[in-house]
Parts: structure tokens; sequence; C-alpha cells
């Protein structure tokens, strides 16, 4: 576990502990979100998958950020903080962290990919120093819009 940052702790969730504070905030934050099974299958694979939790100074799970790491590829596959809960600071203590994990891990470069139409992540991103990679057209449904491709050095 990392020491409180701003307010928040941010560790790697290695068990079924809080699984369904997860569920919930990934079901609050997307139309399509992750299911239960998902994130076990993710819990179930801790030599590439790693699922990080973020809580606030009364232990709460605030959010969570899902990773995989592939080689010497840190892939950021989804980050979400309650609604009630957002922009406070949680969302870049989860990116900070993962972009340390990865780096301690012998990654080299992370990537992700952010709607087009997300503000709010889009800067949360580029200010962690993102920059865009690449675009795919139309990947998202509900609705649709494009993939931005965005990746940095660590």
């Amino acid at each position: 576990m990392r020491a409180p940052r701003d307010g928040w702790t941010v560790e790697r969730l290695g068990a079924l502990q809080d699984l369904d504070a997860v569920v919930a905030v990934a079901e609050a934050s997307f139309l399509n979100g992750w299911t239960r099974a998902m994130f076990v299958r993710e819990l179930e694979r801790p030599d590439t998958a790693h699922l990080f939790v973020v809580r606030g100074s009364a232990g709460h799970v605030a959010g969570y950020c899902s990773a995989w790491l592939v080689s010497d590829e840190l892939h950021i596959n989804g980050l979400a903080i309650a609604p009630a809960l957002r922009r406070q600071g949680a969302a870049r203590a989860l990116v900070r962290h993962a972009l340390g994990e990865g780096w301690r891990l012998g990654a080299s470069e992370a990537l992700l990919e952010v709607r087009r139409s997300n503000r709010a992540a889009r800067r949360l991103y580029d200010a962690a120093g993102f920059t865009v990679r690449g675009v795919r057209p139309r990947y998202y449904v509900q609705p649709v819009d494009d993939a931005l491709i965005l990746g940095r050095r660590l």
C-alpha cells in the first residue's frame, strides 16, 4: 500500500475484498462497464493484470484502475471514480500509482484508449504527460465515439 497522498491511499486489490465496491463504481461510471466476472478474471491473472483501488481517508473505495503489464508496456484498461468523489484528486493518485508500478515492474511506456468526447479524462491524462498516438474511428458504442490512443514514456 502506498502512503496517503492528497488524502488518498492507493493499493493493489489482490482478493475479492472490496470487489462489490469496484463493480458499483464501474456501473455508475460506464454504460457498458465491466461486470463482476470480468474483474474476477483480472484478479485470477496477477502476473499480467493489476487492479488498483483508491481509498479515501475513511478507507472506502473511491475508484479503481485496471492495467495490464505486457512485455515492457503498461496498458491502462479502465479507470473510474465514484461520481460523488470526482474532481478531488483520486484519479490523479491512481494514475501516478499505476505509472509508478508499471515503471517498477519494467515497463518503459504506458498506453490507453479514451473517448474523444471525454474531456475530463483527456485533461487528466494530458496532465500526466500522455499524448495522442492515434485514433480508432467509431471504436466506442452507446454512444458512438472515436477512441484516442494515448501514450507516454515512463
